[in-house]
């Protein structure tokens, strides 16, 4: 059995309903998914931490403010210089996603966190697999419309609950997933 954790933090609860998507496509494939959310104070409970050690490949998720990912992802990613001390994650598969009010929003700018922050685990990156909708005959709501290559990509106005986050980008999120898990179960270790 593939086991995944999805580590997550969320400010308004775009990013949780991303993170539900992604975790949807990672179970579509009979993968095990740890849903992991860091609260509000950027802190995770020891059991999250202990799931993270034992999971396959770990999904990275947080939105995008100012930048880069949320303060409380960035405790979460400093509180992981225990496991990458003894290289706990180490051989692992990684991915991650995030969210942003804009449809830049710099969002880039915290999927390269997470592509460093993976990397300083010894982990193994895993990127969409997917073509950007780039034609005329694209929609807001076609698979891959906002364009992440190296992780996946959601654009929520600012104004906007979470119930109303583009289809095409929950759609990616759980296309993302699914091929996140299928291409951990087909290359981890045995």
């Amino acid at each position: 059995m593939t086991n995944i954790a999805i580590v997550v933090h969320s400010g308004y609860g775009h990013t949780k309903r991303m993170a539900e998507f992604v975790q949807t496509g990672v179970t579509k494939t009979g993968a095990t998914a740890h849903f992991l959310v860091i609260d509000e104070h950027g802190d995770l409970p020891a059991e999250a931490w202990e799931a993270l050690a034992a999971a396959d490949g770990i999904i990275f998720g947080a939105p995008t403010y100012m930048g880069g990912p949320s303060w409380q992802f960035k405790k979460f990613a400093d509180a992981s210089s225990k496991p990458w001390f003894g290289q706990v994650w180490k051989d692992k598969f990684a991915a991650g996603f995030t969210n942003s009010a804009t449809m830049n929003g710099d969002k880039f700018s915290t999927i390269t966190y997470f592509v460093t922050l993976s990397m300083q685990h010894s982990m193994a990156w895993v990127g969409t697999g997917m073509m950007p909708s780039n034609n005329k005959a694209a929609t807001r709501n076609s698979l891959n419309y906002v364009g992440g290559f190296t992780g996946a990509l959601a654009q929520s106005p600012s104004d906007s609950s979470p119930a109303e986050m583009f289809e095409g980008d929950l759609l990616t999120a759980e296309t993302f997933g699914e091929r996140f898990a299928t291409f951990v179960a087909t290359h981890k270790k045995s």
